[in-house]
């Protein structure tokens, strides 16, 4: 694990649930694969995004073997709040794995809707929404083994196609002591159509925890509809980000800043070069044309990168 670890244990960390009970909507970058790692949510709290996630990581493997733990899980003390994404289905190591993360995160989060058929077909994922006393005993083991009263356990979830299912689903979250709920407002089956604000809406009138509003969410304005159409405490946006880092500060493309600033945090960081071109590819779509996106999305270097942007942008 990467950063100054002693000094995050003894910095005052920003309580996660402080934000949702500040009164803003909670702006938050959602895990995603490969892309939400250390350097990503550095250069989004940069640009207003309150609340981290890291990339979903399987708690059995990180508990089993130290290479997992340094290869998946990174951090450093400007790096909060933060929440840990597990992929689990054994209360215990779940348990196991927020011990491990405790002293360096400010919560965790248990996946319950990844809908990509590798997990579902390993127990992960979606196929928890199913499962509502799973769920319920797997945050209830967290919440007795970990001592910090302020270490938040939330869960991210689909919605079922009957949605009284989800209600009581969420409300046994509710009794068992989570935090907070993610709401991505589709159901397994679903990939590309419509999301269900109206669910999500149903959902957070159920409850009187956070509740936090997730899919198709592109830029600031979609953020606040959302809002106003749910009800939401949170908004968590994940493509949105990467094609503009800065949406949550009001950008409404990847402003020339937000793309130096990138350069910087990742050459600080030691980023892989394949990660490092796709988050540009991503910021550089909507402010570069297709001829442009020819040359740029094949470069095959560091070097070449940063004469492109150089001799292009002036970055």
């Amino acid at each position: 694990m990467i950063g100054d670890i002693i000094e995050t244990k003894q910095c005052q960390l920003k309580d996660p649930m402080d934000l949702f009970h500040s009164g803003q909507v909670v702006k938050i970058c959602a895990p995603m694969v490969r892309y939400s790692k250390l350097a990503f949510r550095t250069l989004v709290r940069k640009y207003s995004c309150d609340l981290c996630y890291t990339p979903m990581i399987v708690a059995a493997d990180f508990v089993r073997s130290a290479k997992a733990r340094d290869s998946e899980f990174t951090t450093n003390k400007g790096d909060h709040p933060l929440i840990v994404q597990f992929a689990a289905k054994e209360a215990q190591i779940l348990c196991d794995a927020a011990r491990i993360v405790c002293p360096f995160a400010d919560g965790i989060d248990l996946n319950c809707g990844c809908p990509q058929r590798w997990a579902m077909a390993e127990g992960y994922g979606a196929c928890l929404i199913n499962k509502p006393e799973l769920v319920r005993d797997m945050v209830r083991h967290v919440r007795n083994q970990i001592d910090n009263p302020r270490f938040s356990v939330s869960i991210k979830i689909r919605i079922h196609e009957d949605l009284k299912r989800t209600v009581d689903l969420c409300q046994k979250a509710e009794a068992t002591g989570v935090s907070w709920i993610t709401v991505h407002g589709r159901s397994v089956e679903e990939r590309h159509q419509p999301v269900h604000y109206d669910a999500i809406k149903i959902i957070k009138q159920s409850m009187s925890i956070p509740i936090v509003a997730n899919g198709d969410i592109k830029n600031l304005k979609d953020a606040e509809n959302v809002h106003h159409l749910t009800g939401a405490d949170g908004i968590m946006v994940a493509r949105g980000l990467l094609a503009n880092p800065a949406m949550f500060a009001g950008y409404e493309e990847t402003p020339l800043k937000c793309i130096q600033d990138w350069v910087d945090i990742a050459l600080e960081h030691g980023t892989p070069f394949t990660c490092f071109h796709h988050h540009l590819m991503y910021m550089m779509e909507r402010i570069t044309s297709k001829q442009e996106k020819k040359v740029f999305n094949v470069l095959s270097s560091t070097s070449a990168v940063l004469d492109y942007l150089n001799n292009h942008y002036g970055v």
